[in-house]
């Protein structure tokens, strides 16, 4: 029986237009092949966070209008220096190429990073996007 007092009741398991909206955006930010891997590798365990990351990682925060997806870039890869997340690390400079920021302008970025994040990290963060803006830019 379903519990009354539970506010997740009514809510749809699944948004499908978020989710058709989260997709496309997150296409055209990370690139098809980038995405059909990820679709590929969804396994029972991971099926529920690829909709969760779809719907509203890209359907919600990345498709709203009050930043450019250069800026969110910007601050994506800010985030992910400050967090030391090193596997998402090239995934997000790549999106970064994609939405409109120049390698010099990235660098900038990481500049930035080693008076916030720290020296180590920013060092860190150089050695991924020397090898990532050595890729040829999409």
């Amino acid at each position: 029986m379903t519990d009354p007092t539970d506010p997740g009741r009514d809510a749809p398991r699944h948004d499908d237009d978020r989710y058709d909206a989260g997709l496309a955006v997150r296409r055209e930010v990370l690139g098809d092949a980038h995405v059909d891997r990820a679709i590929a590798a969804t396994t029972p365990v991971t099926s529920e966070f690829q909709n969760l990351i779809t719907r509203y990682a890209w359907g919600e925060i990345w498709a709203r209008p009050g930043l450019a997806r250069r800026d969110r870039s910007i601050a994506v890869i800010s985030s992910l220096i400050a967090l030391g997340s090193w596997d998402e690390l090239p995934m997000h400079l790549r999106a970064a190429r994609r939405n409109g920021l120049g390698d010099d302008e990235i660098i900038e970025v990481l500049l930035q990073s080693a008076i916030y994040a720290g020296v180590p990290a920013a060092n860190h963060a150089f050695g991924i996007a020397r090898e990532v803006l050595a890729e040829e830019a999409p």
